[in-house]
């Protein structure tokens, strides 16, 4: 199979044919086929030669060229590539290390196992084009909804013709026990695109709550042309749901917007999600309000917020329990979902127990530490003092305005609880030595006595130790598991300690020992003005 005239131009004519049929750029062909017959040239002179072959896009004439690269004496490896500067001279009239001596060589007259493997080179490089294409195509698409054709059926797993391609629904992300025979349409979420060896991987979901998010949106014109947000999405697939909305239109009414006429558009989404009932939620940027609002149906009597937790208590009366649970917790999972928050639902009774039990226990505290009777505990406890250090640093004139505590008094509660924090101090300190903290540890600034003890009793003793905690270790934090929130303790959690904190500590133990530039973590200037 030579290279002649009468074929030359059929090269173009079959790489217009199969750039066409396969929806890739007819250059990319080409550069399979220029490839191919460097290949087979290699293989007619000697594997070692850079053989190079170009294929003018205009007539399709295929040019072989051998080219040499001029290089110091020394670095001479591959004689058939390169030559030296001496050498490079009986061609070139003043060379330099770098420079290319190309020249022509004769085509090559391939054979059948030459032929043979330029086709193999030309179909894998068309069949990579073929993937890059789809991948580039359905990446753009991800996080859209997609119509298919149901293709097969795999051990749960359903294969979906999607145009161009094919995609895959998991059997996890398919709601309750769908089933589908072949050719029949459905519509999914494109959740992923990968890129692996096998070719681009489309996966489609029909369980993420975006899919919901994206229904609502083709459903209602005023979420798609941005009027309406959707701020979060809750779901329980194929059983329940809540979204909450926004706008900052007061003309329109965001919940009835989404629930439309005698609820026709609400009723569209839920018939596409096999009948999942809906709770449109009015958002809110008070956390308590939009908590009240996604623990609807049930009624809230009291919200408690901790910030710094991302908790939240809720007080109902008796008879709204359940209904605030919701059948196996779904509505309070839901809701906790909606809002990021970790909720915790009692009863009025249950909230009086817990408030009586903590003001026993911090009375208890002051009798103890304080030496005072039990009424003056309670005083105390009263006024909002909850532990020890509130009262030995707090500023004395907030301890005079309790009936009966003059400035003699004061100074005595005050000199009380400074003794015992300090007693308690040394013991901590002891016990942390006895358990084998070092001195840089101990040393370091923003630890105390009893975070020494906490952390040598969790096995972090030096200040090398220390610097390799992660933040959420030291202060704790909160994992999602498969749509739940999980509690992760944190060694000095107990000590109030916030996740900067936590993160100031150990990057000021990393810069002392020298493991980070401190330069590096001085905010730049687009970053102080953003």
């Amino acid at each position: 199979m030579a290279i002649t005239s009468a074929n030359q131009l059929e090269l173009l004519q079959t790489a217009e044919a199969v750039a066409r049929e396969k929806m890739i750029d007819p250059s990319l062909v080409v550069e399979a086929m220029e490839e191919s017959l460097a290949r087979a040239a290699k293989s007619r002179y000697g594997s070692e030669m850079d053989i190079r072959v170009s294929i003018d896009r205009k007539t399709g004439r295929a040019t072989f060229t051998r080219v040499r690269t001029v290089v110091t004496e020394e670095e001479v490896e591959n004689y058939q590539a390169e030559m030296t500067v001496e050498q490079a001279k009986q061609y070139m009239e003043s060379p330099e290390v770098g420079q290319q001596y190309i020249e022509e060589i004769p085509p090559v007259d391939m054979g059948r196992i030459a032929a043979q493997s330029a086709k193999q080179v030309i179909l894998q490089k068309v069949r990579e084009a073929e993937r890059d294409r789809q991948y580039e195509e359905f990446q753009d698409r991800a996080g859209t909804i997609i119509n298919g054709v149901v293709k097969r059926e795999e051990y749960g797993n359903v294969v979906v013709d999607v145009g161009r391609g094919e995609a895959i629904l998991r059997r996890t992300e398919k709601i309750g026990r769908e089933s589908y025979r072949p050719n029949d349409r459905i519509r999914c979420y494109i959740k992923d695109v990968r890129r692996e060896i096998r070719g681009p991987q489309i996966f489609l979901s029909r369980t993420d709550p975006m899919f919901m998010a994206e229904l609502f949106k083709m459903e209602v014109p005023e979420i798609y042309e941005g009027i309406i947000e959707i701020k979060s999405v809750a779901r329980d697939p194929g059983s329940r749901a809540k979204i909450a909305v926004f706008t900052t239109d007061t003309t329109i009414d965001p919940v009835g917007a989404c629930v439309g006429m005698r609820g026709s558009r609400v009723q569209a989404v839920v018939n596409e999600l096999q009948g999942e009932k809906i709770d449109i939620i009015p958002w809110n940027e008070d956390q308590p309000t939009f908590l009240v609002n996604a623990l609807q149906p049930a009624e809230v009597i009291k919200v408690v917020l901790d910030e710094e937790a991302g908790k939240i208590e809720v007080v109902v009366p008796e008879e709204q329990l359940s209904l605030a649970i919701g059948r196996r917790g779904q509505n309070v999972r839901l809701a906790s979902q909606l809002t990021n928050l970790d909720i915790d639902i009692m009863t009025e009774a249950e909230e009086s127990a817990r408030r009586q039990k903590e003001f026993e226990e911090r009375t208890q505290l002051f009798i103890e530490t304080l030496d005072v009777d039990e009424f003056f505990a309670q005083l105390l406890v009263s006024e909002g003092f909850a532990n020890l250090e509130e009262v030995a640093y707090v500023e004395i004139d907030e301890l005079l305005v309790i009936d009966g505590v003059d400035e003699e008094t004061a100074q005595e509660l005050q000199t009380r609880a400074r003794e015992f924090l300090e007693e308690q101090a040394n013991k901590a300190l002891e016990r942390a030595k006895e358990l084998g903290v070092e001195e840089s540890l101990i040393n370091f600034e923003g630890l105390s006595p009893q975070m020494l003890e906490a952390l040598a009793a969790d096995g972090v003793k030096t200040l090398d130790e220390f610097a390799t905690c992660a933040d959420w270790e030291l202060a704790g934090g909160w994992t999602t598991v498969d749509g739940e929130r999980v509690k992760d303790d944190g060694i000095l959690e107990k000590f109030d300690v916030s996740l900067e904190e936590a993160q100031d500590l150990v990057m000021t133990a990393r810069v002392m020992l020298g493991w980070v530039n401190p330069d590096d973590l001085a905010p730049s200037n687009e970053e102080i003005e953003e």
